[in-house]
């Protein structure tokens, strides 16, 4: 039986994942977790559930009923990036631990909508197909902050994305479709292809470390790759 049980998906690549948080016999990674998974998760009897993507609209999510008999069970379970970070905001005062900035901008209200952290991906190789609104949001505001682009711009660009139906969220029909002057598109879109941030990325990586020091408490966050 695993220790630790992660639900992961186009986040981050399984490959990425497990040089920090390596599968075997105490790890045990699965796809995006839906409706109904938890129940064989907390009959194996882990030491921690951690859930990073999750499946919706054509299978229902993970219920937060599920997430709480989990924890009644003794299992700790921490969210992280997407599904994740929006059920462990909702659950926070239940003792689901939240980890990262996505996490963080739910619990203090920044972000509401399910629909910043939606994307389509291939369900073979969970490569993302399109962007997350949140991470459109967080690039956008390091690029104003940078000066890269002016509040203006910022505002046409991240309202271009929020009006876009998630499938159809990417970096080129987002910035294409804000209605900027050609030589500013081209410019931002060069920008993007080499500094946009990788919110959802970043916090899965900050959430399998976290992860990993509650595996092998003698080591920090520094300490493992």
């Amino acid at each position: 039986m695993p220790d630790v049980i992660i639900y992961l998906g186009p986040s981050l690549p399984l490959h990425e994942a497990e040089l920090i948080l390596p599968s075997g016999s105490a790890v045990q990674y699965c796809p995006p977790v839906k409706r109904g998974d938890l129940a064989a998760a907390i009959a194996a009897k882990p030491k921690i559930i951690g859930i990073i993507d999750g499946l919706f609209f054509e299978n229902a999510s993970v219920g937060h009923r599920e997430i709480l008999g989990a924890m009644k069970a003794g299992i700790r379970v921490i969210g992280a990036s997407s599904m994740g970070a929006l059920r462990a905001a909702e659950l926070s005062s239940f003792g689901m631990e939240g980890v990262g900035e996505v996490y963080r901008r739910y619990q203090e209200g920044e972000i509401e909508s399910d629909d910043e952290v939606a994307l389509i991906c291939d369900p073979v190789s969970n490569t993302a197909l399109s962007e997350a609104l949140v991470n459109i949001r967080i690039t956008l505001e390091k690029a104003e902050s940078s000066g890269i682009i002016t509040p203006e711009e910022r505002m046409a660009l991240f309202s271009e994305a929020q009006k876009r139906y998630y499938p159809d969220r990417t970096w080129t029909q987002v910035i294409r479709g804000a209605g900027l002057p050609s030589d500013r598109t081209e410019e931002i879109l060069s920008w993007v292809k080499t500094s946009r941030v990788e919110q959802k990325q970043d916090d899965a990586k900050a959430a399998l470390k976290y992860i990993a020091t509650l595996m092998h408490p003698s080591k920090t966050q520094d300490e493992i790759s």
